[in-house]
């Protein structure tokens, strides 16, 4: 094509002539750019525009970019290490749209945008050549043979910072970016940050069932204890739980697995339940937990003392942290992901320890006050004691919920329940001068008498709800707010297949019987009417992983999750959204706005 001389070289030619010859050049050439796109295939390399990097040690990111009316086909991907002594693995590739293809049969084909991993299996990290094979078509029927392009790969630091692609947890939702936070900013500020996470998690349901446990502890010492012991107590047990959860953080995040899952069986978990109804046993007086006659003569009176040794209340707070605490929140899965991608487990460690003493303070808080709230030796003292026996046989309870017949633990609620009443006294006449504390007990053991009796009703109905015992009465309820139906999936070749047929958008939400916040999402967010609309919209289905086998583990791992719950969103091509993601409890409003961006078109 003809440039046109510079104006300023023509003199005596109207620059108005040139410009108008510009214009038609221009129009001209826009003519034929619009022919050649309605015509005319563009270059391979225009079509399909690939790129690869090092994203750690262990992965290739491989990039294409497509264009309009282009594809490209899932089974014709191959790629070779050159320059290097290394092996390649299978290219963890996102499931296709499928088509029906003249020259392959059923096939799966990619538009648009396509990122996918590539795992290096064995070798070193030296700079080396990566060849890439693809092979795509046009929608005009044009098919291009296969391409082969060679990008110089220099693989990252063990502690480098890469962005996640998109088989991880994208920095578009919290957990991403909290791991952003510990790559980024000064080290003090980060442990602060997860100090303050720690804080407010605190005040989860999967903190609460510590507060009688320790509590039970401080207050099993009775008027003998100072403030002093119950502080230094107090700590002791924070401190084992912050070094568990930092110890089973690290190993989740280089191991890609959550360990406290694996303890979430029926004999742990039923073991631990016994030793909370052994425990709530000494509250009520029935015995008294020593040590043998030949350690107490070794260990001062009041560390053995109703469980109250340093190393006991140490291991105590080790287990709770595993087995009453194991759900995944935001903050828990940044600094997992953190570790996983950079392999720095000192600062993930740091971070993980930080949380959980922001989660214990609160704890100590209560181990204090406990026994400062405790009044002199009397009958109020041994009301106290058998309060918090009851406190740890419903930690048994719940405990073992998880892992026993859904109809088990109604019962025994409503069992624990009423027995609690009638031994406040809920059915005895009051005597004639009662005092104000004996009318307010009585009070208290009526509710417990009427809430157990809902409970064994509402058991007795169908129910299968605690918290809602007779709700199933209400047939009106049951239609308005009936849960979601989700389609259960075992494997990652399940999903593949269902997000490919699916035909609308996907969503997969990650549960086990042993996570609360799971529950909270059906209980709360699930069953809610605004949130049930909007999930018609989507095709559901469900990864199980209570079991936390083998394939369970690979489902966590193909999304860079680490436990549930955590909801991840597909288009209605079987392609996975960067964004939404959901990690955690979200009650329904902002649950809502997840599902109205999952369902917005993809830019």
């Amino acid at each position: 094509m003809m440039h046109p001389p510079a104006l300023a070289a023509l003199p005596g030619r109207s620059p108005f002539i040139w410009l108008a010859r510009l214009g038609l050049l221009l129009f001209i050439g826009l003519l034929s750019l619009s022919a050649r796109a309605a015509g005319e295939p563009l270059p391979v390399e225009q079509a399909f525009q690939g790129s690869a990097r090092a994203l750690d040690p262990q992965f290739i990111e491989v990039s294409f970019k497509i264009a309009d009316g282009y594809y490209l086909y899932r089974h014709r991907f191959k790629f070779q290490a050159e320059g290097a002594d290394l092996s390649l693995g299978e290219p963890q590739l996102p499931p296709g749209k499928p088509k029906k293809d003249d020259a392959f049969g059923e096939v799966e084909i990619y538009r648009k945008e396509l990122r996918f991993l590539v795992p290096i299996t064995a070798g070193g990290t030296a700079p080396f050549s990566l060849r890439m094979t693809s092979q795509g078509c046009a929608d005009m029927g044009i098919c291009y043979p296969p391409q082969v392009q060679t990008v110089q790969i220099s693989p990252a630091a063990p502690g480098s910072s890469a962005p996640a692609p998109a088989t991880e947890a994208p920095a578009h939702d919290e957990s991403g970016r909290i791991a952003q936070l510990l790559s980024g900013g000064s080290t003090l500020g980060t442990l602060a940050s997860f100090f303050g996470f720690g804080l407010l998690l605190a005040f989860t349901p999967c903190v609460f069932p510590m507060i009688p446990i320790l509590s039970g502890i401080i207050v099993g010492h009775g008027h003998q204890i100072s403030k002093g012991r119950a502080l230094g107590l107090s700590l002791i047990y924070v401190l084992g739980m912050a070094v568990t959860y930092t110890a089973a953080g690290v190993a989740a995040g280089l191991s890609g697995t959550l360990l406290s899952a694996a303890l979430q069986n029926p004999w742990v978990l039923g073991g631990f339940a016994l030793v909370f109804v052994v425990l709530s046993g000494a509250m009520f007086g029935f015995y008294e937990l020593q040590l043998p006659t030949a350690l107490q003569s070794r260990l001062s009176d009041q560390a053995n003392r109703q469980g109250g040794s340093p190393l006991g209340i140490l291991l105590m707070g080790a287990l709770s942290a595993l087995i009453v605490g194991p759900c995944v929140a935001a903050p828990l899965a940044g600094a997992l992901l953190y570790i996983a991608k950079s392999g720095d487990a000192l600062l993930g460690g740091a971070a993980l320890f930080c949380l959980a003493l922001g989660m214990g303070a609160p704890l100590v808080v209560v181990g204090v006050l406990a026994r400062s709230a405790l009044p002199k030796p009397g009958p109020w003292m041994e009301g106290v004691k058998r309060g918090f026996g009851v406190m740890l046989l419903g930690v048994a309870v719940w405990l073992v919920s998880p892992v026993l017949p859904p109809l088990v633990p109604m019962l025994a609620w409503a069992a624990l329940l009423v027995l609690s009443g009638v031994f406040l006294r809920a059915l005895d006449p009051l005597p004639p001068h009662a005092h104000n504390g004996q009318r307010f007990w009585k009070g208290v053991g009526i509710l417990a008498l009427l809430a157990g009796a809902a409970i064994f009703v509402g058991a007795l109905a169908g129910s299968r709800d605690p918290l809602q015992p007779l709700a199933i009465l209400r047939a009106q309820a049951a239609e308005t707010r009936e849960a979601p139906r989700f389609t259960r999936i075992r494997s990652v070749a399940e999903l593949d297949a269902a997000a490919a047929q699916a035909g609308k958008p996907v969503m997969l939400d990650f549960y086990a019987d042993w996570c609360i916040s799971c529950k909270e999402m059906e209980r709360y967010t699930f069953s809610d009417p605004a949130i049930g609309r909007q999930l018609e919209g989507f095709v559901l289905l469900q990864a199980d992983v209570t079991a936390n086998n083998e394939d369970d583990k690979a489902l966590l791992k193909r999304f860079g999750l680490f436990g549930p719950p955590g909801i991840i969103f597909f288009d209605a091509h079987g392609q996975e959204r960067r964004t939404p993601r959901v990690v955690g409890f979200q009650e329904a409003e902002v649950f809502g706005q997840a599902l109205t961006a999952a369902l917005a078109p993809t830019p």
